[in-house]
C-alpha cells in the first residue's frame, strides 16, 4: 500500500509542476518573437543627440596652429591649491564645456552668441567650422563637439535600477536595458515606457520588446535624460503587501486545495483495503 502511495503523490507532484510550467508564460517573457534568424530589416535612420537647454557641450577647436586655435577655445580658470597656483600640470587651463542657456543659445569666443539648440553635434561642427573659415578667423580649422551630460536613467523592474552615463552620442533602448542588466522576470516586456522632455513638452513612449515593431518608434534610439521605466506583471504588483504575498493567486490554493483532498481520499481508499 505505501509503495502505491509513494507512486501516486510522484505522479501527482509531477503533473503540478506541469500545470505551473504555462507555456504561454514564455511569449510573455521573449524578445522580438516575430523576427527570425538570418534576416534583414531596414534600420532607422539616427539623428543623432539634439542639443537642448541646459546641456552641457564641449567644443573644441584644432588647427596646424594651435595658438591661434586655443583662443577659440573655452579653459577653466587657474586655481590655487595652497599657495601654489595649479593648472593641472600641463601649464594651460583644462577646457571646459558650454551651458546651453533657456533660449538655447551659448557664447562663442570670437563669434559671439550662437543658438545651438535643435542641432545634433555634427550640425554644431559644421557651423563653427563655416563661421570661423567665411570671417577669416582660421582657415584650417578642426571643430570637435562632444556632450558632457549624456545620461539615461532606467528604472522599474530591471536588475540594477540607476542612472547611467552614455560615452558617444548614440543608445538604444535595448542598450540601455543591457547596462541596467536585463529586466527581471516580474518586468512586462511588452509596457515598457520611454519618458522624454524635449522643447517644453513631456512624451510618453509605451514600447513592447516582444514585437520587431520597437525598431520603428521614435524612443528606440534614447535622447539625454530619457527615462526607462519597465513595469511589473501582476504577481509582481501582488506582493506589495504580505497579505497579497500570501494569496497572490487563488487558483494556486485551490489547485492546492484539490490535490490535498484527493490525496486524502487515495489514503482513505488504500486504508480499508
Amino acid at each position: 500500500m505505501m509503495k502505491n502511495l509513494f507512486k501516486f503523490l510522484m505522479i501527482a507532484a509531477a503533473a503540478a509542476a506541469l500545470v505551473s510550467c504555462n507555456p504561454n508564460t514564455w511569449k510573455n517573457i521573449n524578445y522580438l518573437q516575430d523576427v527570425e534568424g538570418n534576416s534583414a530589416m531596414n534600420m532607422a535612420v539616427n539623428k543623432g543627440i539634439i542639443i537642448q537647454p541646459q546641456d552641457q557641450i564641449s567644443i573644441l577647436v584644432s588647427s596646424r596652429n594651435n595658438a591661434v586655435a586655443a583662443q577659440f577655445n573655452k579653459v577653466s580658470a587657474m586655481t590655487y591649491v595652497g599657495s601654489e597656483m595649479s593648472t593641472g600640470g600641463s601649464g594651460q587651463g583644462r577646457v571646459t564645456g558650454y551651458v546651453v542657456d533657456n533660449e538655447g543659445n551659448i557664447d562663442f569666443p570670437q563669434l559671439g552668441r550662437l543658438h545651438v539648440a535643435g542641432l545634433n553635434r555634427w550640425q554644431l561642427q559644421d557651423m563653427i567650422t563655416e563661421r570661423l573659415v567665411n570671417d577669416g578667423l582660421l582657415t584650417d580649422a578642426n571643430v570637435t563637439v562632444e556632450f558632457m551630460n549624456f545620461k539615461v536613467s532606467v528604472l522599474g523592474e530591471v536588475n540594477s535600477p540607476g542612472s547611467y552615463s552614455v560615452a558617444g552620442d548614440k543608445i538604444t533602448i535595448f542598450q540601455a536595458l543591457a547596462m541596467a542588466r536585463d529586466l527581471t522576470i516580474q518586468g512586462q516586456r511588452n509596457n515598457v515606457m520611454v519618458i522624454r522632455e524635449q522643447n517644453g513638452v513631456r512624451q510618453i513612449y509605451a514600447m513592447d520588446l516582444r514585437d520587431s515593431s520597437v525598431f520603428e518608434s521614435p524612443a528606440y534610439y534614447l535622447q539625454q535624460n530619457d527615462v526607462v521605466y519597465v513595469t511589473p506583471n501582476e504577481v509582481r504588483a501582488g506582493q506589495s503587501t504580505i497579505n497579497e504575498n500570501y494569496f497572490k493567486s487563488a487558483g494556486f490554493w485551490m489547485s492546492l486545495g484539490s490535490m490535498a483532498i484527493t490525496v486524502t481520499n487515495l489514503i482513505i481508499t488504500l486504508s480499508r483495503k
